[in-house]
């Protein structure tokens, strides 16, 4: 003959008070099998019931002679359990009553943000310390100052030459103010456009800027350096075969250089100054 169950099952809140008398009664947390036969439930309720008891510690009743519990047979629990509840017994593992604790000496450091790969958990030693890293020295960039000294000589005299060549030359900007003033406007084509050329670089390639900003100084600084270069080419291509002036579309764009530069500057200085 099997128990009826109620139309009315109890809830789980119901149930902890139960199950913490019979884990003190136990003398340590019951098993789901032990709850089922005891409070004649099914296996879902008696792991939410478990559950509950985590971390509970039992308190057992004190007596004259400690006796063991006995054993509950799995097929007594399936018939105390009724046929509505009885199941074959699972093989899922049972809570335990306290958190495993880790090793202190398993435990790794890690970067919380990228994963650790063998190469660091190699450079941890067994007491969890990382071993000092020595900073790398930066690079040396005055060598550079080497190489710009002869390429700004080669560079300003060819500019200057070119210049000659295509009208700049001597003039008077303040008649009447400073006559005797005079300035050769030739030297006005190394300054501008190499100047331009390298503060292009730097806004490009600092990555300091917006992305406008970068993609303009890319393209301009490409273009400026290639006018550089065309207008080195020209010089001692006329200065080789003694041309006494340049040819009127070399004149032509030797002359728009100036105002090319200036666009160009100020229109990268706004792009800079609107993304700060």
């Amino acid at each position: 003959m099997t128990s009826t169950r109620s139309a009315y099952p109890a809830p789980v809140q119901d149930l902890v008070p139960q199950a913490r008398a019979l884990a003190d009664e136990l003398g340590s947390l019951p098993s789901r099998n032990q709850l089922k036969a005891r409070l004649r439930i099914g296996a879902p309720k008696a792991n939410a019931v478990l559950a509950e008891l985590d971390g509970y510690v039992p308190n057992p009743a004190e007596t004259d002679e400690p006796t063991a519990p006995a054993p509950v047979e799995p097929a007594a629990v399936a018939v105390l359990a009724g046929p509505a509840e009885a199941e074959a017994p699972e093989a899922a593992p049972e809570v335990d009553a306290a958190p495993a604790v880790a090793d202190p000496q398993a435990v790794t450091l890690a970067d919380p943000v990228a994963p650790a790969t063998e190469a660091d958990a190699s450079t941890v030693t067994e007491t969890g310390s990382v071993p000092d890293v020595k900073p790398r020295n930066r690079l040396a960039t005055w060598p550079v100052l080497l190489l710009m000294l002869p390429a700004t000589v080669a560079i300003w005299s060819g500019w200057v030459g070119l210049g000659q060549l295509a009208g700049f030359g001597p003039v008077h900007p303040l008649p009447g103010i400073a006559d005797g003033f005079v300035i050769d406007t030739s030297i006005t084509l190394p300054i501008g456009m190499e100047t331009y050329s390298a503060y292009a670089l730097y806004v490009w390639l600092s990555g300091r800027a917006g992305a406008k900003a970068i993609a303009f100084a890319r393209v301009s600084a490409l273009l400026a350096l290639s006018i550089g270069a065309a207008g080195q080419i020209a010089y001692h291509l006329m200065s080789a075969a003694n041309v006494p002036a340049a040819h009127p579309l070399i004149t032509a764009a030797v002359a728009c250089i100036p105002v090319a530069v200036l666009g160009l500057g100020a229109a990268l200085a706004h792009l800079v100054k609107e993304d700060n």
